[in-house]
Formats: C-alpha cells, sequence, structure tokens
C-alpha cells in the first residue's frame, strides 16, 4: 500500500479491516506504517492458521469489491495478501463462490446483486493477473 508513497481511502479502509482481522490493537497499525517508513523492525506477530488466512483474504475481498471504485493499489493489496497467505487457485476460487453467495444473502435488489457480481468477477480477473505476474517474478518465470 506505500509503494507509490500515498495512502488512498480505498487502502486505508481494507487497512482498518486487515487490522481488525488481525486482531490488531489500535495503535499498532500505526507503529508498523512508522516502522516502514522508517526501516525498523517490529515485534513478529502470530503464525495465522489456513483457516484463518483464509477468512482474513475473504473478509478483505469483501470490502475490496463493495466499494466499486477499485484502484490498481487495492488489486495489488488482494494480490499480495494471496501470494503471502499461499492461496492458490482451489481456494481462490473458493473464496470467488463464498463471496457470490454471500452478495446474493446480503443485498435484495437484483440490480445491486448483478453490479456487485460483476464487480467481484472483473476484480477476481484483475487479482489473478497480477498474482500470476507476482508469483512469476518470485520464481523467476518469464
Amino acid at each position: 500500500m506505500l509503494l507509490d508513497g500515498v495512502l488512498t481511502r480505498e487502502e486505508k479502509r481494507l487497512i482498518i479491516r486487515l487490522s481488525s482481522c488481525l486482531n490488531l490493537e489500535p495503535h499498532q497499525p500505526a507503529e508498523i506504517y512508522q516502522a516502514i517508513i522508517s526501516g525498523a523492525t517490529t515485534e513478529e506477530g502470530d503464525l495465522l492458521s489456513a483457516e484463518e488466512q483464509h477468512e482474513v483474504y475473504k473478509t478483505v475481498f469483501e470490502v475490496a469489491i463493495i466499494n466499486a471504485s477499485l484502484s490498481k493499489d487495492e488489486f495489488r493489496v488482494m494480490a499480495h495478501l494471496r501470494e503471502i497467505f499461499a492461496i492458490d487457485d482451489e481456494e481462490h476460487n473458493l473464496v470467488e463462490s463464498e463471496l457470490r453467495d454471500l452478495v446474493k444473502e446480503r443485498f435484495e435488489d437484483p440490480n445491486m446483486v448483478e453490479k456487485t457480481l460483476n464487480n467481484l468477477r472483473d476484480s477476481v480477473r484483475v487479482v489473478t493477473t497480477l498474482f500470476d505476474n507476482v508469483r512469476k517474478k518470485n520464481h523467476g518465470e518469464t
């Protein structure tokens, strides 16, 4: 999120949700931000189980798709989460399916359901492309 030096409102929204999912104390995101900026090290956190990683990824993705105006920065965040949590294609498809069901349950207006599902489909496509590019780069593929 800090790659371009700017935290957008949407990125802040993702940070807030991610912080909540990770059960961070209210002061910890600011401390982590300052450590990144200054190049300082921070204490290691607790390891997440595969189930916890799945839920964090799904929850942050949910926040991302509800926001209809995602930027490339938010897509990079999702691709990064997918990379660090080692979310493979099968699990990514499962998350997409769970989010589709969630959208259908949450919204009564068929137009809103269709719009959000289209947004999800487009988001999944972009995140998958970015993830594949990161995976190829990290594994020395061209």
